[in-house]
């Protein structure tokens, strides 16, 4: 398959699995973390096929889930292994069967994993290895609670993290089963390959912290004097807009404006020519990167969805003489994009401190209703029927099974 030395992942992993130690590996895109994980249940398995899960290997994705598939095909000269993957798929009826025709690995997406194991159809008893891949894509498509509810269903097993970046919000689900594992971080920074803007980075909690921390750049006129900020969609523009609006008087525009309510351009020109506007708000817009020259300031409110698009806005031109710089904030969730992007660019994005008199914004919770409070007057009377005597110790119902153990209580079937 091309590889003639082990990459410097698996240099630092695949000797700490092999001795059967938990392991949180974290490391770029295409750096080899599927191959390692792979190479290691191979050789953990050997030739031996029971017919009972013994692997199982959550992906985000059903194409991620497809890839791992795939790649265990190509490097297992073992053919009376089997390996079982499971995805949204219309119906569960062919995914069951094959279950219980026997699996020995199983490959899957946490949500279709976790209802499996609720029908009874996927047998965890006999887990060895418990495998989260690309689990920062895990946390983005909150799906922490499947993760969490299939690792506590597993007695006792080695387990194995991969993630493309580390942050609080990943910590936070694996930590409970994950409280003695080994953390190994591989950086892979090539050769800058391209130009850019010099680059600042601001990592915020959360949207809140970003619009304090844009009014607050925006409060000073005499540096912000020209500003595009980039966003994805109409609803945070519209945002962005109001609460500069309010709070300031900053005047803000749109690119192509798309109501009589907010002031419009139609052009990054005619916004350069304007003497009074200062931030050009862009919704998902696509704007060449040579209309971007001569604006002092590009901020990133969100990343694109592809770290192509960000490149392009932030590549410099060939021999421009230009002041501008690039300004990009980004929540834990949008690290894993800004590692992608420091791994096309070939050099690491410079990490800002936040500004004094930053206001960090509350994460929102939802706090839950409580029950209506009975009248305290009002005597509690039994029901018709119901018996005036207490209940004995030994028949009262004082415990609430959760859905997890109940399955672990009915589970009578070896498949």
């Amino acid at each position: 398959m091309g590889y003639t030395s082990p990459r410097e992942i698996q240099q630092k992993t695949l000797a700490r699995i092999y001795g059967g130690q938990d392991l949180i590996s974290i490391g770029p895109e295409g750096c080899g973390k599927t191959t390692t994980y792979v190479l290691a249940v191979l050789s953990k398995l050997g030739y031996s096929s029971e017919g009972v899960p013994r692997v199982l290997i959550l992906a985000p994705t059903k194409e991620h889930v497809l890839e791992v598939v795939s790649r265990f095909e190509e490097l297992s000269k073992n053919k009376q292994l089997s390996i079982v993957g499971l995805y949204a798929a219309p119906g569960v009826e062919a995914q069951l069967n094959a279950l219980a025709d026997g699996a020995d690995i199983v490959v899957a997406t946490p949500d279709r994993a976790r209802a499996i194991y609720l029908k009874l159809g996927l047998n965890l008893n006999r887990i060895e290895l418990f495998i989260v891949d690309d689990a920062d894509q895990i946390v983005k498509q909150g799906l922490q609670l499947q993760v969490a509810e299939l690792a506590n269903s597993i007695t006792k097993c080695q387990r194995l993290v991969f993630a493309e970046v580390m942050h609080d919000k990943l910590e936070k689900m694996i930590r409970p089963f994950m409280e003695t594992a080994v953390l190994i971080e591989v950086e892979e920074i090539g050769e800058a390959r391209m130009e850019t803007y010099p680059q600042v980075l601001y990592h915020l909690p959360n949207f809140g912290t970003k619009l304090n921390l844009l009014n607050l750049f925006m409060q000073d006129a005499e540096l912000f004097t020209k500003t595009v900020a980039f966003v994805n969609t109409r609803q945070t523009a519209e945002k962005i807009y109001k609460t500069l609006q309010n709070r300031q008087d900053t005047m803000v525009g749109m690119l192509n404006s798309w109501s009589i309510e907010f002031k419009g351009f139609t052009s990054v020109a005619e916004f350069k020519t304007s003497e009074d506007a200062r931030i050009l708000i862009v919704a998902d817009e696509n704007v060449a990167a040579e209309e971007l020259q001569q604006i002092p300031f590009l901020i990133h409110f969100e990343l694109p969805q592809t770290k192509e698009v960000f490149i392009e806005r932030v590549t410099k031109a060939d021999g421009a003489e230009t002041e501008n710089m690039a300004i990009t904030f980004a929540t834990d969730l949008e690290l894993t994009l800004v590692k992608r992007i420091e791994q096309a660019v070939g050099k690491k994005i410079l990490l800002g401190e936040l500004p004094e008199g930053l206001v960090i914004a509350q994460e929102r919770k939802f706090v839950e209703v409580d029950a209506k409070p009975t009248l305290k007057n009002k005597a509690i009377l039994p029901a018709a029927g119901e018996a005036f005597h207490q209940k004995k110790p030994e028949n009262a119902k004082n415990y609430n099974y959760s859905s997890g153990q109940k399955a672990k209580m009915n589970n009578k079937r070896k498949h």
